[in-house]
């Protein structure tokens, strides 16, 4: 006889964390709240499409896990695929988390373009979404342009984030600098100096 198990509530947070801070770590635990999540999966992208001058991929990598360290709920998932596509990357994620519910978690600034994605009709079919006001926009804007999609998404929960105007540029600029910026976490700012990351005249500062 087979033991059951009950469906966990799994957020997927994909992006460059170019480098992880303060503001994912922030939002990832506002999720876990607001759309009653069991774990977060943070899913750094090897090379992103719009951003060519990323810092290289196990460093980030290296940075995200001793950001997160502090949070048993929070793992790592590294995928092969250099960057990541609904037709590629969801079946994937269904697969390792085969009978489990997948919420995706991402900046409002997506939201315009979401509905454009190849194959975004079979993501919104198949995953929750959580969605990150980000600085400069409201909830009821969101909430308007989501309305407009030919398909609605199975469910989505709006979070106000806590630190919406951390900047990942910002940061990069102020480990090159060697100076302080909000959001900047001291064990990236550790890991960063030991490795000489972000100092280089080639590394991206904006």
């Amino acid at each position: 006889m087979s033991k059951l198990t009950t469906p966990l509530r799994i957020g997927i947070f994909a992006g460059s964390f170019n480098p992880v801070h303060a503001g994912h770590v922030a939002f990832a635990l506002q999720v876990m709240q607001a759309a009653d999540l069991d774990e977060v999966v943070f899913l750094p992208e090897r090379r992103p499409r719009h951003k060519p001058s990323v810092e290289h991929y196990a460093h980030r990598v290296a940075m995200i896990k001793r950001a997160i360290r502090p949070h048993r709920q929070f793992s790592v998932l590294e995928l092969v695929d250099r960057n990541f596509t609904v037709s590629r990357t969801l079946p994937q994620l269904q697969a390792l988390f085969a009978g489990h519910q997948l919420v995706f978690m991402i900046g409002s600034d997506v939201v315009p373009n979401l509905p454009q994605w190849p194959y975004a009709k079979r993501m919104l079919q198949q995953v929750e979404l959580a969605v990150g006001v980000r600085v400069g926009q409201n909830r009821e804007d969101i909430a308007k342009l989501v309305a407009d999609w030919s398909i609605a998404p199975m469910d989505m929960v709006l979070v106000d984030s806590y630190a919406a105007d951390i900047s990942s540029a910002r940061i990069r600029r102020a480990l090159r600098a060697d100076l302080s910026a909000k959001g900047l976490l001291a064990s990236v700012k550790q890991y960063a100096r030991r490795e000489w990351l972000y100092v280089s005249p080639g590394s991206t500062l904006s």
